[in-house]
């Protein structure tokens, strides 16, 4: 099985791009826990295909409607607003989804629909001498399904399928800010060769929080360098305009982080965030805290001095030998340039038979890095509630998460 986080809170999903819809179930939600429809939404409006200039042209609207895990006694306020409606066999069903309750400690279900697709825009990649992309999972996918693939929009293996990763981590972010005050932001640090002057992570506070969030929510390019934000934008719409694609990084932080968390070596937090940050769609590099820098310093200058107060500095990214420090927790990540592009390619069909690719149809980021922020932000807050979890699991049940 397929998830994200566990084994104390988990995230599961199902759904293709261009499937009816995307299903997401979260397990190991504690009860008690206030989740409102409308605090879960902006975190997909950030994620959504056609909710910024410089990504996809597909335009999807991501309305979630929960349906299990929720409950109040005022059930009209359980029950108003979303509704689903399903026609079978010239029958008309409608049922009510969940809009406001407290979690049951039950799975949370939720469903996505998918309402703005093109499927005929991928007959070019169908059967065995379906065209292959280069950088894409056609060939692979292929044959790993014996040819049972869902080629339209690349399937599952499309950045659609991170709709379960922004619910599951709205969810835990909720829960995180609620017991600990815990807060998740993430700023585009490059693109292409253009990188930021400015660092997230050298200027965000629990007290400036909420100022750099705002700031960021208005930009075209959530970076707190505006400069480089503006730069990036026209680089952006430069290469789009050749039919190529752009890399980029994207810088996340957390603040407000519990200590203690994680263990030294196989179950060590950081071996979990950097899985399930470099695992996300394109990442090709995750580096935690000062990341590649260290190499060239020595220990004297990277060792992060320590008071009876707290860490002085944090080179290591709110994390030593696996274990939260309590200081922000901080992560680069990497994008590699979007795989689908316009220009003409050397590539093969699913036979391997030798052929010069060029692309017929089809939508695609020409830099998934800029939509990117959220779906890393969710999936550090997963494995963050899981360690807070399986801490509280442990001889350490009841105690408070305090270190200075």
């Amino acid at each position: 099985m397929e998830i994200l986080g566990g084994p104390h809170f988990a995230v599961a999903g199902a759904g293709e791009s261009h499937g009816p819809a995307v299903t997401t179930i979260i397990h190991g939600s504690p009860p008690g826990f206030r989740i409102s429809r409308c605090d879960v939404q902006p975190f997909l409006d950030r994620r959504r295909p056609g909710g910024n200039k410089h990504g996809t042209p597909r335009n999807e609207k991501d309305k979630v409607v929960f349906l299990s895990g929720l409950y109040q006694d005022d059930t009209d306020a359980l029950l108003t607003g979303s509704k689903l409606t399903v026609d079978v066999d010239d029958q008309s069903f409608e049922t009510e989804g969940y809009e406001d309750g407290f979690t049951t400690g039950e799975p949370i279900a939720a469903i996505v629909l998918s309402t703005s697709k093109k499927s005929g825009d991928y007959t070019q990649f169908s059967g065995p001498t379906g065209e292959v992309r280069p950088g894409h999972t056609d060939l692979v996918k292929f044959h790993q399904s014996k040819g049972f693939v869902d080629v339209r929009g690349g399937g599952r293996s499309s950045y659609r399928s991170t709709i379960t990763d922004v619910i599951g981590g709205s969810v835990a972010r909720i829960i995180l800010r609620e017991c600990f005050g815990t807060r998740f932001v993430s700023s585009i640090c490059q693109v292409g060769s253009l990188k930021s002057k400015k660092s997230l992570a050298d200027t965000l506070t629990i007290d400036n929080v909420d100022e750099i969030e705002t700031s960021l929510g208005e930009a075209e390019i959530a970076s707190i360098d505006h400069d480089f934000a503006n730069e990036a934008g026209e680089l952006i719409k430069e290469t789009r305009k050749r039919g190529d694609s752009l890399g980029a990084a994207v810088e996340v932080v957390a603040v407000g982080v519990p200590p203690l968390l994680g263990q030294p070596l196989y179950q060590s937090l950081k071996v979990r965030l950097m899985g399930a940050l470099g695992g996300l769609n394109a990442v090709q590099s995750c580096e935690i805290g000062s990341g590649v820098n260290v190499i060239e310093r020595t220990g004297s200058e990277n060792n992060d001095p320590i008071r009876s107060q707290g860490y002085q500095s944090n080179t290591h990214g709110g994390l030593i030998g696996g274990i939260t420090t309590g200081s922000p927790l901080v992560a680069r990540v990497g994008f590699k340039p979007t795989s689908t592009i316009n220009l003409p390619q050397d590539s093969v069909n699913k036979r391997l038979d030798e052929i010069e690719f060029e692309l017929a149809k089809g939508r695609h980021d020409p830099c998934v890095g800029v939509r990117a922020g959220v779906t890393l932000e969710s999936r550090m807050a997963i494995e963050l509630l899981n360690s807070v979890l399986a801490y509280q699991a442990t001889a350490h049940c009841g105690d408070s998460i305090k270190l200075f």
